[in-house]
């Protein structure tokens, strides 16, 4: 394989393209040795997977797609009739409006996102942005708030909503947390240090606290050397261009977060979307980007770089990790994966999609994470051969303007690791991660078994359950809240117009009984609110690998 540092330092097209006219000979259209994972459609278990590998994606009946249509349909007139109400008077205009020198000039908005945030999403507005008054772990206490004027703005009643069970945030393993005992040497340390570094890495913000989390990260992850970062976002989005550039190609799944997007975006290579999770299709673009090579010129590709993630956050879907693995050697690409979700959340230990699948975390040129997920903490880290490290602390704009990691954030991510790796003495870490593993089986097993049609692979803690319907996102959250369970519910822009959806988030931290009361709760609205829509149908999602030929090398 070729050293994953050429992504970094400019060499990776002499290695790339020396075989690229061997690999169109040998048979890039073969047919034979076609691999692939288990799936509720009937596609049989191959040779790349040694586990059973399991995703729903079930299409909802025809009425509920005709009928959130129609739902949309009837806001949008309305919101057009409302829009000629405020345009003459008629009804109170809350939104800010172009002053009367400026009505000669372009309006900052004009598009569909400003006509659906103010006569859509104002009228749901409540179910966001909710302000939490305690540590959001398996439960939190919430500030009470109301609107006079249809959520155009809210006023707080003093009052605080107790104990409500937390479905939302992503505390994977329980590490949001105020246990006095687990926190003693974040104390420790955030009294030694204080709370800011008031510095960048790469002038006076490298302190002893980088230097042993970094150690620790790429001891986690088998790698051979980390750099960690104070913001997740950034580590994608001020990273990527430092990787990527002008006669580069990005390959990127068509779900990807909006901080790949935007680093891709950033790094000025050029960049082409494949479908979610689907092998033809990125095969074909990796075809097509040998075969032709950059437009116009026809010059090879600098670099050929695919981005992908563990576990997508809207999706709850799982990466086919080794297909993808197996394309990028067969075509001698690069693969930056990022793991925000999975590192933590899956694999017997924790150590994200590389262990869940039993692979080599060499088989992956760019390892990325964050800890504001299962560490309970905040940051991110970039892991790999020690070559691209060292290019990185040069070259990332993280490191160059960005402030430090907090010492006392980067000792949370410590006590959480260490104790992930057994390094506390305990096996409590290996038992959260068991946990974990336990409540998501079981809250997606109960959810199918009620005719819920939720996305995703059945070991992904991420559970979306599909609402379709735009009057029924407001009621599903607020009817929820009245039962004292907190949800977070997602539509456009965030999803496709049409798959407005309620994102459950499981956690270690969540005892069956509480599980059991959001079940119960959920059968309840789901009968009321008619959200009940499965019928096993086969996924809806186009599955084509008839045309791939997966080998994984050795």
């Amino acid at each position: 394989m070729a050293n994953p540092s050429a992504v970094c330092n400019g060499h990776l097209h002499h290695h790339h393209h020396q075989k690229q006219n061997n690999l169109l000979k040998s048979g890039i259209c073969k047919k034979n040795g076609i691999t692939k994972g288990m799936k509720k459609n009937g596609v049989s278990n191959g040779t790349l997977y040694k586990k059973t590998f399991i995703e729903h994606f079930e299409q909802a009946p025809m009425y509920v797609a005709v009928l959130t249509f129609l739902g949309f349909g009837v806001g949008t007139v309305f919101g057009y009739l409302r829009d000629f109400m405020r345009a003459w008077g008629l009804e109170k205009r809350n939104i800010a409006a172009e002053r009367e020198q400026q009505k000669d000039f372009v309006p900052l908005y004009q598009d569909f996102e400003n006509f659906y945030t103010r006569n859509l999403y104002m009228r749901i507005r409540d179910n966001w942005n909710r302000p939490i008054c305690s540590v959001p772990g398996p439960q939190f206490d919430l500030m009470e708030r109301v609107t006079d004027d249809y959520n155009w703005t809210f006023r707080f009643t003093g009052r605080t909503i107790k104990n409500v069970i937390n479905m939302g945030s992503y505390n994977y393993l329980g590490f949001a947390e105020t246990d006095v005992n687990a926190l003693k040497t974040v104390a420790i340390e955030l009294q030694k240090y204080g709370t800011g570094v008031c510095s960048t890495r790469q002038e006076m913000g490298t302190l002893d606290k980088h230097v042993e989390i970094e150690k620790l990260v790429a001891k986690f992850l088998g790698v051979e050397d980390a750099m960690v970062f104070g913001m997740g976002f950034a580590t994608n989005s001020m990273n990527i261009p430092a990787l990527v550039g002008k006669g580069c190609l990005i390959l990127s799944d068509e779900l990807n977060h909006t901080s790949l997007v935007l680093g891709a975006r950033l790094s000025g290579a050029t960049i082409r979307i494949f479908k979610h999770n689907n092998m033809q299709s990125l095969e074909n673009l990796l075809r097509d980007a040998i075969i032709y090579g950059q437009p116009r010129s026809r010059r090879a590709w600098r670099k050929i770089i695919i981005l992908v993630e563990g576990i997508y956050s809207m999706e709850g879907s799982i990466v086919r990790l080794p297909e993808i693995v197996s394309l990028k050697k067969k075509y001698k690409a690069y693969l930056y994966l990022d793991e925000a979700h999975s590192i933590g959340a899956v694999g017997a230990t924790g150590r994200g999609v590389v262990e869940y699948f039993g692979m080599s975390p060499d088989d992956v040129d760019v390892l990325m994470g964050t800890f504001t997920k299962s560490f309970g903490a905040a940051g991110g880290y970039l892991a790999g051969k020690k070559d691209l490290v060292d290019f990185l602390r040069t070259h990332s704009h993280s490191a160059a303007y960005a402030t430090s990691m907090c010492p006392a954030v980067a000792e949370q991510i410590i006590r959480a690791m260490k104790c992930l790796m057994g390094l506390d003495g305990t096996t409590q870490g290996l038992q959260r991660v068991r946990q974990l593993g336990k409540n998501t089986r079981y809250f997606r097993r109960r959810l199918h078994e009620m005719g819920f049609i939720i996305y995703g692979n059945d070991d992904s803690p991420v559970v979306p359950l599909l609402l379709y319907m735009p009057g029924k996102i407001g009621a599903f959250a607020r009817r929820m809240l009245e039962k004292n369970i907190g949800v977070v519910v997602v539509g456009f822009p965030a999803t496709p117009i049409t798959e407005s959806r309620a994102r459950f988030c499981v956690s270690a931290a969540h005892t069956r009984e509480m599980l059991d009361t959001v079940l119960n709760a959920l059968d309840e609205l789901g009968d009321f609110l008619r959200l009940k829509y499965s019928r096993y149908s086969k996924s809806s999602h186009p599955e084509l690998y008839e045309e791939t030929s997966l080998e994984l090398e050795d």
